[in-house]
């Protein structure tokens, strides 16, 4: 997978997804094949202002060779005004949030909100390509509602401006996270962009390697975004690329065991022994979803304080 000068060993992404996409998890999708993770939303006006809480998102774990970093922001001054302090943090490409659906976002005027503004988009685009070598890119969603879907007129300011990669979330931001997302307009925005040297990324609705291979052949997308499919389940990258080999890759209790316990212990070095057995718990739920016995282990999940107490409560499982 290439996009502008960079080079990625395959197409599958882990999203951007607030409250989630910290070091310990970028680092087990990374594990597990992700090709790249990108950072939660950061606030760029948190950043201009040197905001420490904004800041630390911003941190990678040991090794962690590729980065994007996503930020937020209702028009260019705070993007202006955050750009030296962003660079500090060497991300491997900086991506625009102008999907998130979330009341505390859009009335900023940013996240999908900015769907209503192409002008704005162009502008921050325009200004991080003339004064960086670093690739933009730019999430999106397919319009404000579905009277006012203009995804492509938003992607041409977007590329106009010199973004190198687009991500579709193909609902629109009324729809928030319900219904289904339209695949077939990813195609549209594919077909758009034919012979023009920009990459086109599907999200919305992808929680399996045959969801991914559908949007793939749906739409010809070039690369896909793992968002929520991907929350205790990083299995899913290399389920991926097996399935576009012909393969089928099983994954055992033993691998959810293991790798939860090994997540667990990233957090663990990351925030300390407290808050990582607390927070962990949102991830640990779809680690044992479908397991036998996987009821009784929620259970004692959500009491766990330790590594010890979360490695007793797996040893319930399959039984």
């Amino acid at each position: 997978m290439k996009i502008k000068n960079l080079n990625f060993r395959s197409p599958y992404f882990l999203a951007p997804l607030a409250g989630y996409s910290d070091a310990p998890f970028r680092r087990i999708a990374r594990e597990w094949g992700a090709a790249c993770a990108v950072s939660e939303m950061v606030s760029a006006e948190g950043l201009a202002r040197n905001s420490g809480k904004t800041e630390e998102l911003l941190k990678r774990y040991d090794g962690e060779d590729q980065f994007i970093i996503q930020i937020f922001a209702p028009c260019l001054d705070p993007v202006s005004r955050c750009l030296d302090k962003l660079l500090e943090y060497n991300p491997t490409m900086i991506d625009i949030n102008c999907g998130c659906p979330v009341p505390k976002v859009v009335k900023t005027g940013a996240g999908s909100a900015m769907m209503k503004n192409p002008d704005e988009i162009n502008r921050i685009v325009s200004f991080l390509t003339r004064n960086t070598d670093i690739p933009v890119s730019v999430k999106f969603r397919l319009g404000w509602d579905s009277s006012s879907m203009n995804y492509k007129e938003f992607a041409d300011a977007a590329y106009s401006g010199g973004a190198s990669m687009m991500t579709l979330h193909a609902r629109t931001r009324s729809q928030l996270y319900s219904g289904s997302a339209d695949w077939s307009h990813i195609r549209n925005l594919k077909d758009h962009f034919k012979d023009k040297d920009v990459s086109i990324f599907a999200s919305g609705d992808i929680f399996s390697a045959q969801d991914a291979i559908e949007v793939m052949k749906v739409s010809g997308c070039d690369g896909v975004m793992f968002a929520r499919g991907a929350i205790g389940n990083p299995f899913i990258f290399r389920q991926t690329e097996e399935a576009m080999k012909g393969n089928i890759f099983e994954v055992s209790i033993e691998d959810r065991i293991n790798t939860l316990l090994t997540h667990l212990s990233y957090m663990i070095s990351w925030y300390g022994s407290d808050t990582a057995c607390r927070d962990m718990r949102k991830h640990a739920a779809n680690y044992v979803k479908g397991i036998k016995g996987a009821s009784r282990a929620k259970q004692l999940i959500n009491t766990a304080a330790s590594y010890d107490d979360y490695r007793r409560a797996l040893e319930t499982l399959g039984r």
